[in-house]
């Protein structure tokens, strides 16, 4: 960032009790300070002026003044098993008295005051006096409530207890595991809609668990995208991520579909879009959509049973607001455009004037909208159940990703938790070399703890209701955020810290409650405790096999036997080219034709094929390719799934790419539209589209997956 002037110590402090980070270690060790423009500009997205000696002093002062004005946390977190202190502040020696409202109804007191010499503080011209209570260790997970009572004065907060550590469910056993990674959208069948659909996920399922032995299947995020053209291809850039895409929908899976007068119409809207999928090299989500959407509106007008009703008015009653609001964000987006920015003023936000007339004037267009998460909601539940049916420990494996669109459905609702005035983003690391701005408004940590992060409780919650498990794209950021102020390169950003206790209790929880396995994608610039923390707590790393280097030793290949137990564990990311891509070095052209590499091609090639011959010599070395002969492709990825196999990882994964021999990758970092991300097809080793049907007949794929489960089976004793 260059030379730059000292930071007043008032900023500093205020960046520090906002946990903005005012200096961070970037990838090469070196120590970076963080400019004072950068540190303004992410004060003002807390809502804090701190341009001037005058207007930190002020945001310092109302600081201290809204901590003891408060009579409670807004939020206390502890771990069950663990006391947990925490403070209240009441009139100077006035009485307090303190109990607990448990989440079944259940009233407990006696809580336990322990010495706490703060000296009291005048507020308005009333002393306000603090004391700190102990919380008991026996206290049952849950979503509680914590009760003060002093004088005529009756005040409560959240009481969140989180377990101390989540691990594998019982239902695996001490088994390890294994299962396959897809992006939904590319692997479609003969009878979907030109794209992988939800009835596909489930063959897919069944396939790899029956015929394979698989535990899981991990699919890309599935989160809602605006139902406007052009629709956004990216599934880590949704409208919403606590709803689902309907793209996604199998039309005739719907009840209602049998009762159908006009079903011949419906079949020829599926042969259209399969014809011009078959002539397409990229997938096309507009005419997919366009086609679907016909038919799940003549559907959605078809009456239903009196049983589907209540079934309807459940859903309906469970989801409750949020529910309303995507689905009036939905049909607002219809009529006004996709950014709620430019839309009226009296529409940008959800309890905005225009709001309840549009709702009114609109019901038809808004419970479609709603009808559609309805559908989605049973088709996941069945894609779920028939996985476990066919013998999967986990199931389906849901990505939840890093944020939402900033013109989106969660940015309109949440819009007062959510940052204004930043984005998102990565710093440089060894493969991104520019950083990454992702476009996407960060939580508010503050916000988020006056609210008692119900709006993360209801997104963990919704993305596990129908899973085993869930990958949490970029973990480290319940850690700490890369948050870049609008306009600045991503180079210009800084970290910003949030109560991972909190965050990642509340994901234990609700993991617990579904008894589901997380696995944090931690890869990239991570500081080294939060990946002990996150095994403290039970939950699963990420590895990626060409990331996994003996950086302790002469950086080559970290031996097998070194590898995380608790972690799942692959050869290959969407982020990268399938292994037959990676070994010839596509990802090294492409990013050089995209003008993304910071030194010589060649220099990338010569590092990659050292790179390349530092892995084929350790296969060699552990018994898994012949010495001497050149390493026929085939076999060298094959021979990488085994070595998987000689790790102590848990979970093991397979990209369905490699399985049949595909080479495009399905994502370049660091573009848009300069290559079709999220829009490449399933393909074989020629470049032709596989269909979900070709899988389960292919050679390739069976010996895949069969290496995968002698791997993972149980040693003979």
């Amino acid at each position: 960032m260059g030379a730059m002037t000292e930071l007043a110590p008032s900023l500093v402090e205020l960046a520090r009790r906002l946990g903005i980070a005012t200096e961070y270690q970037d990838w090469t060790g070196h120590d970076v300070r963080v400019s004072a423009e950068t540190l303004v500009a992410v004060l003002a997205a807390f809502g804090v002026a701190a341009r001037t000696e005058e207007e930190r002093n002020t945001a310092l002062a109302e600081q201290l003044r809204s901590y003891w004005a408060r009579p409670l946390p807004a939020t206390i977190v502890a771990r069950a098993g663990a006391p947990a202190r925490f403070w209240v502040h009441v009139t100077h020696g006035a009485p307090a008295d303190v109990w607990l409202r448990l989440e079944d109804g259940t009233v407990r007191g006696g809580m336990q005051q322990i010495d706490n010499f703060t000296p009291p503080f005048e507020l308005d011209g009333r002393w306000i006096g603090e004391a700190s209570f102990v919380l008991p260790s026996d206290l049952p997970l849950g979503y509680h409530r914590v009760q003060l009572r002093s004088g005529d004065d009756e005040n409560s907060t959240a009481l969140i207890v989180t377990p101390d550590w989540v691990g594998l469910p019982e239902k695996l056993g001490n088994r390890r595991a294994w299962g396959l990674a897809t992006q939904l959208y590319s692997v479609r069948s003969r009878r979907s809609w030109g794209i992988g659909d939800l009835t596909d996920l489930a063959d897919l399922a069944l396939w790899s668990a029956y015929r394979h032995g698989a535990d899981y299947v991990l699919v890309n995020p599935l989160h809602a995208a605006a139902p406007t053209t052009p629709m956004e291809p990216s599934p880590y850039l949704p409208t919403s991520r606590r709803y689902f895409n309907p793209l996604y929908l199998r039309v005739e899976a719907i009840p209602e579909f049998g009762e159908l007068a006009k079903r011949s119409r419906v079949r020829q809207l599926r042969t259209d879009v399969q014809q011009r999928a078959d002539r397409r090299d990229t997938i096309d989500r507009d005419s997919a959509w366009r086609a679907k959407r016909k038919a799940l509106e003549l559907i959605h007008r078809v009456p239903r049973s009196a049983g589907r009703e209540l079934a309807y008015a459940a859903f309906r009653s469970r989801e409750g607001r949020a529910l309303d609001d995507f689905a009036t964000w939905c049909a607002l987006a219809e009529k006004y455009g996709g950014d709620w920015h430019r839309w009226p003023k009296s529409l940008r936000h959800p309890d905005a004037a225009g709001v309840a007339g549009f709702v009114d004037k609109h019901a038809d267009a808004i419970d479609f909208h709603r009808w559609l998460q309805w559908q989605l909601d049973e088709q996941l539940a069945a894609a779920q159940s028939g996985a476990t049916r066919a013998g999967m420990s986990l199931g389906i494996m849901h990505d939840l990703a890093v944020g939402v669109h900033p013109d989106g459905a969660d940015a309109w609702a949440l819009q007062d938790v959510l940052a204004l005035g930043v984005t998102a983003g990565a710093p440089p690391d060894e493969f991104n070399q520019l950083g990454q701005d992702w476009s996407q408004p960060p939580w508010r940590p503050d916000r988020l703890d006056e609210q008692e992060y119900r709006p993360f409780r209801a997104l963990i919650r919704a993305v596990l209701r129908h899973a085993g498990g869930v990958r949490i794209d970029h973990i480290i950021g319940l850690f700490r955020l890369w948050w870049i102020p609008a306009g600045a390169a991503p180079t210009h950003g800084t970290y910003v810290r949030y109560d991972h206790e909190a965050m990642i209790g509340i994901v234990a929880l609700e993991a617990h409650r579904a008894e589901a396995v997380v696995v944090g994608e931690d890869l990239g610039t991570v500081e080294p405790w939060v990946r002990d923390y996150l095994f403290l707590r039970g939950l699963l790393g990420t590895s990626i096999l060409w990331f996994e280097l003996d950086r302790d030793g002469n950086g080559g290949p970290l031996p097998a036997e070194r590898w995380r137990e608790y972690c799942l564990s692959s050869v290959t990311t969407h982020d990268l080219p399938p292994t037959a891509g990676y070994l010839a070095g596509d990802h090294v052209r492409l990013r050089e034709s995209l003008g993304l590499l910071t030194r010589p091609a060649e220099a990338e090639l010569e590092a990659h094929r050292a790179d390349q011959e530092a892995w084929i010599a350790e296969l060699r070395r552990v018994g898994l390719l012949a010495d001497g002969a050149e390493a026929d492709p085939e076999q060298t990825l094959l021979a990488l799934h085994r070595y998987l196999g000689r790790t102590p990882s848990r979970l093991l994964g397979v990209a369905l790419t490699d399985a049949v021999g595909d080479r495009r990758t399905q994502n370049q970092p660091g573009t848009t539209d300069e290559y079709p991300n999220w829009r490449v097809p399933l393909t074989g080793p020629d470049g032709k589209q596989v269909l979900l049907e070709d899988i389960f007949t292919d050679k390739r794929a069976a010996t895949l997956a069969d290496v995968m489960r002698a791997v993972t089976a149980p040693a003979v004793t």
